[in-house]
């Protein structure tokens, strides 16, 4: 298997995982760390103990001199267009934190960006490598004979420090692209149609709007509703949400932790019809969560299949963010323009 060069941007909480996660594969050598704030790469390389790994202040300088296979890019969200521009240009790949771009018009210019580059532009879906997921998707798949409702519940109290706590649109544009994305992931339909509304409740430390329902009209038939809440102190979810789906033949519901349980009608009788109890066996993933979104990434490098999120798919998950966004702002149902 091929070794790749990696530049990693961004050295916050999430850098400093992705960081672990590029250590603990073999196939990758982590050449720089960049940050654009003076020496928190270089404190963040000393904290890791990481030998081998130049610490930069500059991107263009750290493409320059390290010509890297490709780029992880794990800014801040209002900074992901120009670090992926950037490193598309110098003729890297890029491997993307959520959301692609902060605005639709942008992720198009990203991904004219990848396909006259010639490179791969994927954005890390980590939700899709949990076992959980697909062994949900799974049974919805083999026991309730279609799709044609399918509802998630996202609810914690996250006291965050730094960016998130100004963000506009907080939950939608950073979070809830997570279980939109989930939403195609589990039912393989595409949305058409969302009203959302967004609010902070009186008690939220939040500046954006950190509380949302939305309900979107997918193909097939399948209405997708979604709440959810970052200033839900007690009795949290999971952060893979709640989730439960419908259709002909029975149900199905994952809390985003323990193993997907199914029911399927075997009764035709009776006002409640009786039903099967089928508990998944999640598969036993080898790499899950953001390590599985670099083993994909890698794989697509070396092979050139098309990737979970890839940038052509995923502005579909994208503009299902903004299209919410759109809605909340306008009182109105939005077509979802992907």
């Amino acid at each position: 298997m091929k070794t790749f060069a990696a530049l990693l941007v961004g050295a916050g909480k999430m850098g400093r995982a992705w960081a672990q996660t590029l250590g603990d594969c073999d196939r990758v050598r982590t050449v720089g760390w960049v940050d654009n704030r003076p020496g928190a790469a270089a404190e963040a390389i000393e904290n890791l103990k990481l030998s081998a790994v130049t610490a930069y202040d500059d991107l263009g300088q750290a493409l320059a001199q390290q010509r890297p296979d490709f780029v992880l890019n794990v800014t801040s969200p209002d900074a992901h267009v120009a670090v992926t521009l950037a490193a598309l240009k110098a003729g890297a790949a890029v491997l993307s934190e959520k959301p692609m771009a902060d605005s639709l018009t942008r992720a198009r210019k990203l991904i004219a960006a990848g396909e006259k580059a010639g490179k791969l532009l994927m954005v890390s879906q980590s939700r899709r490598y949990h076992a959980g997921a697909v062994a949900f998707r799974q049974l919805i798949r083999d026991h309730l004979g279609g799709l044609g409702i399918l509802n998630s519940d996202f609810f914690l109290g996250a006291h965050f420090d730094g960016f998130r706590n100004e963000m506009e649109n907080v939950l939608l544009l950073d979070m809830a692209s997570h279980n939109f994305d989930s939403a195609r992931f589990f039912s393989g339909q595409e949305p058409i149609s969302v009203y959302c509304e967004q609010f902070n409740p009186s008690w939220s430390w939040y500046k954006g709007a950190d509380s949302a329902v939305a309900i979107f009209e997918m193909t097939g038939g399948l209405r997708y509703t979604y709440r959810g809440s970052w200033c839900a102190d007690g009795l949290p979810t999971s952060w893979e949400s709640q989730w439960r789906a419908h259709g002909p033949r029975g149900a199905a519901t994952w809390d985003g932790e323990t193993a997907p349980i199914a029911a399927r009608v075997t009764g035709d009788k009776d006002l409640i019809r009786d039903c099967q109890k089928i508990t998944a066996t999640p598969p036993d993933l080898p790499f899950g969560g953001i390590a599985g979104s670099l083993r994909e990434f890698l794989d697509a490098l070396e092979t050139g299949r098309r990737p979970q999120g890839e940038c052509h798919d995923n502005i579909k998950s994208l503009a299902m963010v903004f299209a919410a966004v759109e809605s909340a702002q306008t009182g109105k149902r939005v077509k979802v323009r992907g």
